[in-house]
């Protein structure tokens, strides 16, 4: 009995060893949250439910009127279940690029869901949009301040699941993305030396085809510029005054200040000062 005593007390040790081996199954997506973000692990990855979504107002992204038209067009063609785009919209740091793309599905939220994908992880893209082409919901697959460094091979399986492989993406996927790159893969100068002419015509290289192949890939392609003066001066009143403060020519002065210490003008750095200015308002009393 006490032979087998040990041995049964040695299975249960090998059992508790083996059970720390095995993977433990992803857990089962709570359908019901309308957003979702990508959590990706070493035996594949998950959807983990976002019930309270950041959201900020449409009407409070600034000096972006014909983008905000365009992404709120293409984002009501996919909900109502018609022919829309892959997005990219590119530009200047702080002009309110996710912002916007969040704000549109926003007004959507019933009708599509969102999920979030970080750039390493995009290696396990596949797998994620598996996982959704099954399912009866409409989802766009949003990707924030997607750019490549030299080396970086993560925009293959972001290619591949755009277009160019035999499994094509879902009908009810759409992917959007921002970059403060236009193409997102970095030009060297040397590359431009592989342009040829031939026929009269300019000819890239094949290293610039490649590079800008990507994104080329995404159907309608917006760009955000830096603000002008007036313009950041009009979203810095915009959030000043959302916040309870009051316009004057002192609050003028102390944003223009504020974005001389940013050395940028932008929507991004206009909330900012104007949380600091509403915020700080009789602390230092």
């Amino acid at each position: 009995m006490a032979e087998l005593s040990e041995l049964l007390s040695r299975v249960d040790r090998l059992l508790d060893r083996l059970e720390h081996l095995i993977p433990t199954p992803p857990p089962e997506p709570d359908w019901r949250a309308p957003a979702f973000y990508w959590r990706a692990g070493n035996q594949g990855g998950y959807l983990q439910a976002v019930h309270q979504p950041h959201h900020i107002p449409l009407q409070a992204l600034q000096n972006v009127d014909q983008q905000k038209d365009r992404v709120l067009r293409n984002t009501a063609q996919f909900a109502a279940g018609k022919p829309a785009n892959n997005l990219l919209l590119t530009g200047a740091r702080g002009t309110g690029k996710s912002t916007l793309i969040k704000s549109c599905w926003h007004y959507h939220r019933d009708s599509i869901r969102l999920v979030e994908i970080d750039k390493p992880d995009l290696p396990q893209l596949g797998q994620l949009l598996l996982s959704l082409a099954e399912r009866p919901e409409r989802f766009i697959v949003f990707c924030d301040d997607l750019s490549f460094e030299e080396g970086e091979h993560h925009y293959k399986a972001l290619k591949s699941a755009l277009d160019g492989s035999i499994c094509a993406p879902g009908e009810n996927i759409l992917f959007y993305a921002t970059s403060n790159r236009r193409h997102l893969l970095p030009h060297k100068m040397s590359e431009n030396l592989e342009t040829q002419q031939v026929d009269g015509d300019i000819r890239p290289g094949d290293s610039i085809e490649e590079k800008t192949s990507l994104s080329e890939r995404f159907g309608l392609w917006l760009s955000f510029y830096p603000f002008r003066q007036d313009e950041y001066l009009a979203a810095a009143r915009y959030w000043v005054e959302s916040l309870g403060g009051h316009w004057s020519e002192d609050t003028r002065m102390a944003a223009l200040r504020w974005s001389m210490t940013r050395g940028s003008r932008s929507g991004r750095v206009a909330w900012q000062f104007a949380r600091d200015f509403i915020g700080g308002a009789g602390v230092d009393e």
